[in-house]
């Protein structure tokens, strides 16, 4: 029989018999003293122990796949490459140069520098990075390991959550992810009513510090179930919300322009203001089609800008999110139909359906840090559904950065913008296509990751025993 210990949250660790068993109405005092009994401790203490090791191995194992690169240290050109720009077209035989972290040059007749490192990538391909555009990453390494968990924060109310702070920049999904493509992860809390603010992480770098690529991407909303019977209240807590952020901007341009008395510095409702004022779009997450009405609805009311995450029925209103230009980040394409009545392949073609009626979109899959590197089967899969193979590598890499607001920085090969690319054998989207090198901004990127670790230790077995 297994106790609780009423002073944590956390059940005692030793069994008990039933004649071990004090009378369920025994005194607190009695309870504390056999908490203190000496099996518990060492239960305790031998768990805490094991967590603590765990914790370690990983962290350790993390480290041993992969090394942070060195700053880029001189001017660098990739020659002999099929460059897809993504935002220009595809240059043949194409030369890209870039110097610290920037991309300087690129196209045919490119003027390498004196004293340039020149590779030879004739044969390969060149693609910008890939960018999640919803993840986890960082924020989440193990589910059954809590500490290891960090994506929701207590309370229904937090626009001040900036996860990037939380993030882990040992996470062994960092490696795993880029080897696949996945250059810029968009790292989103979740919980509550209102999240946070997402952030745009580089997938490399000694700490969190060096990783952010840009904060306060966009606020996110979770936008309550339809079904739910709070679905008004519901949404009468999230106008109250806005309403209350308002009322503190008012109060706080009052202050400033002399006209009021000074306000308590709110630091949830400070994190509201660039949302009011135009500077930081409103992400909601909603599949259904009354959630996506609804959203339009009271973001038209509210003047925020809007995006929607999620989607599912969002060609149902496909017109409506034309006419008030309101992108839309797909995420699971690999998924089933959620009716009985949907064909199949309903999720397959959502991202096509999405294009041919003119919506601004992108694909980011699911959020799940462990499975980041699936994110070019996703958009594979919308490819094999009738999605435009262009379109397809866009709603990866330029759509993606245009709806975050990081354009400026990556989504494609342009003089200016950071030398964040793919060195392939063929479409990073392509499930044959191997990618062989990564650069993040300018620089090399270690191509060890878990996944290669252990197939090179398995390998080895099999070498071992062929060889016998």
């Amino acid at each position: 029989m297994r106790r609780t210990n009423q002073f944590s949250d956390q059940p005692f660790t030793e069994n008990y018999s039933t004649e071990k068993m004090q009378p369920m109405n025994r005194s607190y005092a009695a309870q504390y003293s056999a908490a203190k009994e000496p099996g518990f401790a060492l239960n305790r203490t031998v768990c805490a122990m094991l967590a603590a090791l765990l914790f370690c191995i990983m962290i350790f194992s993390s480290a041993n796949a992969q090394t942070p690169a060195a700053m880029q240290d001189g001017v660098i050109a990739l020659e002999g490459a099929t460059i897809y720009t993504v935002s220009d077209g595809v240059i043949e035989n194409g030369t890209i140069v870039f110097d610290d972290g920037v991309i300087t040059a690129i196209g045919t007749n490119v003027q390498v520098p004196a004293g340039a490192e020149r590779v030879d990538v004739s044969g390969k391909e060149i693609y910008p990075g890939l960018i999640d555009g919803y993840s986890r990453m960082g924020i989440y390494e193990i589910g059954a390991v809590d500490m290891t968990v960090d994506i929701n924060e207590l309370g229904r109310f937090n626009p001040n959550v900036t996860p990037e702070i939380a993030f882990n920049p040992e996470s062994r999904h960092i490696g795993t992810a880029r080897t696949a493509g996945v250059l810029t992860a968009v790292t989103t809390p979740g919980g509550g009513l209102v999240s946070g603010q997402s952030v745009a992480m580089k997938m490399d770098g000694w700490s969190w510090e060096d990783m952010v690529l840009k904060p306060g991407l966009a606020l996110i909303v979770n936008w309550p179930s339809a079904s739910s019977d709070n679905y008004e209240d519901d949404l009468l807590e999230l106008r109250d919300s806005f309403a209350s952020a308002r009322s503190y901007h008012k109060a706080k341009i009052a202050y400033e322009a002399g006209n009021a008395s000074r306000k308590d510095v709110d630091s949830k409702l400070e994190a509201m203001i660039p949302v009011l004022e135009g500077d930081r779009p409103v992400v909601v997450e909603a599949d259904e089609l009354r959630q996506i009405q609804d959203a339009i609805t009271w973001a038209g009311e509210e003047e925020v800008d809007l995006i929607i995450m999620g989607g599912r029925d969002a060609h149902y209103v496909a017109d409506h999110l034309v006419q008030k230009e309101i992108p839309v980040i797909v995420t699971s394409v690999l998924t089933s139909p959620n009716r009985q009545w949907e064909p199949y392949d309903g999720r397959y073609s959502l991202p096509a359906r999405l294009h041919e009626a003119g919506i601004t979109f992108a694909i980011a899959g699911g959020s799940s840090a462990p499975y980041a590197f699936r994110l070019p089967n996703e958009v594979g899969a919308a490819a094999a559904y009738g999605l435009d193979a262009d379109e397809a590598l866009r709603s990866v890499t330029l759509s993606a950065a245009e709806i975050l607001g990081i354009s400026d920085r990556v989504g494609s090969l342009e003089v200016g913008k950071d030398a964040t690319l793919l060195i392939t054998t063929g479409n990073p989207l392509e499930y044959s296509s191997q990618i062989e090198q990564a650069y993040i901004e300018g620089r090399k990127i270690d191509m060890v990751d878990a996944h290669r670790m252990l197939y090179e230790k398995y390998r080895e077995k099999v070498d071992q025993r062929v060889n016998r």
